[in-house]
């Protein structure tokens, strides 16, 4: 059996206090508890540390070295313990975050100054991935996801969520026509996911439901791509908001099939690891942009 902490702190008080009794009070123990402790201590270093008497305790020649390399033990234990409140008052450290091309760019970049200048000792690594990853193999703290979740053993804040719109340029609406019902986009270009398919499922409300599940002519696993063809006219998209809010303000991108469209907003999650005490770094991440995004 291995010595512990407890016992460690057990008997460096009692030398300190000059009493078991004095020891128990000042650990908000029992003195039957302080003496278990010690006991335990000398049957598993195979040792007497102190001489009791009546009176008074008395160190042994092996008490004296042995309190010594207790001392250093916990003295080490208490400057980790006074470092990792450093660390939760000042959270410090690599934060390795993942997210999607577009969220990345249109969302969290515009964020980071603002976190780093609130914490800048914490090392920010950014990484793009339109797909879903592994977190425990791509080495990442943090991955931030767009859409519903399914199961997943993974733990999930909410950071905000975007409503979806139905859009395309002026220059494709000129040479192509607007449409003014859902049943007649089955004569433009539609711009769609390559997957997952409930991506290509448009909140657009017809007799049969508010959703239409659409055939892309031009696919694309980006969000970003898929923008920048709506852009170059090639066709007509649904993006979330976060994406677009730029193109449409300065009317490069406009709503189409508005009286049609349903209020469908778009979940952003942010996912991380099941961890019982969530570093302070992860938090005050959560934390920020949470509270910037929702």
């Amino acid at each position: 059996m291995k010595t512990t902490l407890d016992e460690l702190q057990a008997f460096s008080t009692v030398v300190a206090s000059g009493s078991i009794t004095a020891a128990a009070e000042q650990l908000g123990q029992t003195v039957s508890g302080i003496s278990r402790a010690l006991r335990r201590l000398e049957t598993k270093l195979a040792v007497t540390l102190l001489h009791r008497t009546t009176r008074k305790l008395e160190l042994t020649e092996e008490g004296r070295l042995f309190l010594a390399q207790a001392g250093r033990i916990l003295a080490a234990v208490e400057e980790a313990e006074a470092q990792m409140a450093v660390r939760r008052d000042r959270p410090a450290g690599r934060l390795r975050v993942n997210a999607a091309a577009p969220l990345m760019q249109h969302v969290l970049v515009p964020l980071v100054g603002g976190f780093r200048q609130a914490y800048p000792a914490i090392e920010l690594e950014l990484h793009t991935n339109d797909q879903i990853i592994d977190l425990i193999e791509q080495r990442t703290d943090i991955a931030i996801r767009i859409g519903e979740l399914g199961d997943s053993s993974l733990r999930a804040k909410p950071l905000g969520a975007h409503r979806l719109r139905v859009l395309a340029s002026p220059a494709y609406l000129r040479l192509h026509g607007i449409p003014r019902d859902v049943e007649s986009l089955a004569n433009h270009s539609l711009l769609g996911f390559t997957q997952p398919d409930s991506l290509n499922n448009w909140p657009l409300r017809r007799p049969l439901g508010e959703r239409w599940s659409i055939t892309p002519s031009l696919r694309a696993s980006s969000g970003e791509t898929l923008r920048l063809l709506a852009l170059a006219g090639q066709g007509i998209v649904c993006l979330a908001d976060f994406m677009t809010a730029a193109d449409r303000q300065s009317g490069e991108l406009v709503p189409i099939l508005t009286e049609h469209t349903v209020e469908v907003r778009q979940p952003v999650h942010a996912v991380y690891y099941r961890n019982t005490a969530l570093a302070a770094r992860i938090a005050c991440f959560l934390d920020y942009m949470s509270e910037r995004m929702g």
